[in-house]
């Protein structure tokens, strides 16, 4: 009864339509990316509910009308942010339109602009935070073990790994029996190809998050950098909106990331000139500064009594 009457409290946030709003939320609530956008949205409305905030919001469904139509009847004198985009062609579209007041998209792409401000779960991020685990565990080689088939989802973090890794690193086809001193294993794959390969060495051994599955098995050793939310129970705005719909892991970062969104436009409504903060949210610890958002995810140990954070 309670889940039902939170969810209701949510749902009565978001269809409420003031005749103007403090932010604006740009979201696909329908089309090919509505259920990102609405573990986005679910997220965003949880922490929004659970800051007791009274600012105006309103989603607008950017799978309905285009950017340019959206901002023109949306946007007036008394908007003071906007939220989103989620897709990288409408944020373009978004540092084309060179908005006078802050926008904070939600994802990332080549181009900065003033007041485009870019909050991603890039896999850049995750090599970034994976980088800095291997500088501090010594390893000077790593060795990359890919499963076949996920070329496209891991093809980014493989970039940004070679690009900024200061180890040697070399992609192999065989799962080794033994680490040479100094030498690291990243399995890039899924939950599943991660079983299959059998005993593995039994210590410098390194994931990504595709790899970790809730409820399933994580071999003791195994190394990896992730959304914080998702391994403590600190988040109790993520909690309920959790239990009200069940989602995969994937989709759990999707609520913690619309989470953060509102935790960042808070900070963007209280200072919306060159804003500059740090905290430590639900998929990371984020820094805002000089108009960029970094985000580093946290990383983890499985141990045989559970997952522990690396400090």
């Amino acid at each position: 009864m309670y889940l039902k009457k939170y969810w209701l409290l949510l749902s009565l946030a978001a269809l409420i339509s003031p005749a103007y709003a403090d932010v604006l939320v740009i979201l696909p609530e329908s089309g090919a990316m509505a259920r990102a956008g609405d573990s986005i949205k679910r997220g965003y409305l949880s922490a929004y509910t659970a800051s007791g905030s009274k600012e105006k919001i309103i989603f607008v469904d950017s799978a309905k009308s285009s950017i340019e139509q959206i901002f023109k009847a949306r946007v007036n004198k008394k908007t003071r942010l906007v939220v989103g985009p989620l897709a990288r062609s409408e944020i373009e579209t978004v540092i084309k339109l060179k908005p006078k007041i802050p926008v904070l998209s939600l994802n990332d792409v080549n181009t900065q602009a003033n007041n485009v401000w870019q909050f991603s779960l890039a896999k850049q991020h995750d090599a970034v935070a994976l980088n800095k685990l291997l500088e501090k565990d010594q390893i000077k080689k790593l060795l990359i073990l890919r499963q076949a088939g996920t070329e496209s989802a891991t093809e980014l973090l493989m970039m940004a790994l070679m690009s900024e890794s200061r180890s040697e690193i070399e992609v192999i086809n065989e799962l080794p029996k033994k680490l040479a001193k100094k030498t690291g294993l990243l399995l890039l794959g899924d939950h599943q190809w991660m079983e299959q390969l059998g005993s593995l060495p039994k210590q410098n051994i390194y994931a990504t998050p595709l790899s970790i599955e809730q409820g399933k098995h994580i071999p003791n050793g195994l190394r990896f950098c992730d959304t914080p939310a998702l391994y403590n129970g600190q988040w109790a705005d993520l909690i309920e909106a959790y239990k009200e719909q069940p989602e995969n892991m994937a989709f759990q970062r999707l609520l913690a990331f619309g989470g953060d969104a509102w935790t960042i436009s808070q900070q963007f409504l209280s200072s919306p000139i060159d804003p500059q903060f740090s905290f430590e949210g639900r998929t990371g610890a984020i820094d805002v500064k000089a108009g960029v958002i970094n985000r580093q995810p946290f990383c983890y140990e499985q141990q045989k009594n559970g997952i522990h954070i690396l400090k």
